[in-house]
């Protein structure tokens, strides 16, 4: 009985590694390349470039140096992919992640930002930022090499919302110390001020309820009524008492004849 053995486990074979190697044969579908590993690299017709290729030899030839990049690895070869692979696919893009990419565009509304997914993430004008800004130029320039966090992802229309404001310290204004109260001038100022508030601190009267004030002006009235009526009553007492004494007078004086 055979006894089949297993090949090692191959170093660097996680997937997106990239591995340089010399190209072995070509086959209709594809080329087998040596990758320096214990296992053969094989490179599918569909993975030699992008663009559509009608057969291999067009673009390979024994013997070539090549990059690949790992795809996946099975118990008899690793699959190799001639086409760079994405920085980051659709599945590994999260609200929250943090990417660094080249800003590769400019509009009025925002700016576009190439981190190695399928798409470039847009930072919306009101992202690049705190404060107000008018147009994204003000910012940032074609070129420029930025950081940004993800808000959201949109996989049905493969768009991706990115914020660079969100990675800034927010501006904390200071608290201005409150006022101390101005103290009182010493001096005659100081007493007229001491005067008045001894003056505006005076208890007030209490005031008078309604019925108080109603019993109040009766009693008034009635005061004033009887006032009148004493001095009315003393003032015919007077007259009277005047009328007697002249007419005794006149009694005793002799009159001429």
């Amino acid at each position: 009985m055979t006894e089949t053995i297993k090949a090692a486990p191959v170093a660097a074979a996680e997937p997106k590694t990239k591995l340089s190697g010399k190209v072995v044969k070509i086959t209709l579908a594809g080329a087998i390349v040596d990758v320096g590993q214990e296992l053969p690299g094989v490179i599918h017709i569909s993975q030699i470039q992008k663009d559509p290729v009608n057969k291999v030899e067009d673009v390979l030839k024994p013997g070539q140096q090549v990059d690949t990049w790992v795809r996946r690895v099975k118990k008899d070869r690793i699959e190799l992919t001639m086409i760079e692979p994405l920085g980051m696919e659709w599945g590994e893009i999260q609200p929250n992640t943090v990417v660094k990419g080249k800003v590769v565009r400019l509009e009025t509304y925002g700016a576009f930002v190439d981190f190695g997914a399928e798409r470039p993430g847009m930072v919306h004008v009101s992202e690049l930022t705190r404060g107000y800004v008018k147009t994204p130029g003000e910012v940032v320039k074609e070129g420029d090499e930025i950081e940004a966090v993800v808000l959201e992802v949109n996989r049905k229309k493969k768009q991706i919302r990115l914020s660079m404001k969100a990675l800034m310290p927010e501006i904390v204004e200071e608290e201005k110390p409150a006022r101390e109260p101005k103290k009182a001038r010493s001096g005659k100022r100081g007493k007229r001020q001491e005067e008045t508030f001894e003056i505006n601190e005076a208890p007030k009267e209490p005031e008078l309820t309604a019925m108080q004030i109603a019993w109040q002006m009766a009693m008034d009235r009635a005061n004033t009524k009887d006032k009148s009526v004493k001095v009315k009553s003393v003032k015919s007492a007077s007259s009277e008492q005047e009328d007697i004494l002249s007419r005794t007078l006149d009694k005793r004086l002799p009159t001429g004849g």
